[in-house]
C-alpha cells in the first residue's frame, strides 16, 4: 500500500472532520444552552457526518500507523522525538478522542430529554475537538508537524 496518498488523504480529510467536529460542537452547544426540546434532521446528520469522517480518520491512522517509514522501532527508537510524539502522545489521544465522540452519539441516543442529548454531545465533543487540535502535529510547530494537506 503506498504511504504518501494515505498520508495526504490522511491530512486532507482532516479539514472536513474538524469542519463537521466544530459544527457539531457550535449546534449541540447553541441547543443545549438555548435548552432547545428540537431533536432535528439537520442537526442529526451533521452529528452523523462527524462521527463518520472521524471514524474515516482514525482507520486512516491505524492503516498509516502499520506501513510509516516513520514508525521504525529498531535501534533507540525512545531517542526518536517523531517515534514519542506519534506513540505516547497523538495516537493516544485520537483514540480516546474517537471514544469520546463515539460515546457522545451513542448515549445520546439513549437519553429521554432532548436537551440531554444536546449536553452530552457539546460536552464530548468538545473534549474531543481539544484533544484532537492540541494532538495534530502542525505544520511549523516542530520538526514532527506534517502537511497542510
Amino acid at each position: 500500500m503506498p504511504y504518501s496518498p494515505l498520508l495526504h488523504a490522511h491530512s486532507g480529510l482532516r479539514w472536513i472532520a474538524l469542519l463537521f467536529l466544530l459544527l457539531t460542537v457550535a449546534i449541540s452547544l447553541k441547543n443545549w444552552l438555548s435548552k432547545s426540546q428540537e431533536w432535528n434532521k439537520p442537526a442529526t446528520t451533521i452529528y452523523k457526518l462527524n462521527t463518520i469522517f472521524i471514524h474515516i480518520q482514525f482507520l486512516l491512522g491505524i492503516v498509516l500507523l502499520f506501513i510509516s517509514p516513520k514508525m521504525n522501532f529498531s535501534g533507540d527508537w525512545k531517542a526518536n522525538e517523531v517515534i514519542r510524539f506519534f506513540t505516547f502522545q497523538h495516537i493516544p489521544s485520537m483514540i480516546i478522542a474517537v471514544i469520546l465522540i463515539t460515546v457522545a452519539g451513542a448515549v445520546a441516543k439513549r437519553r429521554a430529554k432532548i436537551p440531554s442529548r444536546h449536553m452530552i454531545i457539546a460536552i464530548l465533543n468538545l473534549l474531543a475537538l481539544i484533544l484532537i487540535l492540541t494532538n495534530i502535529p502542525w505544520p511549523g510547530i516542530t520538526d514532527i508537524g506534517a502537511g497542510w494537506y
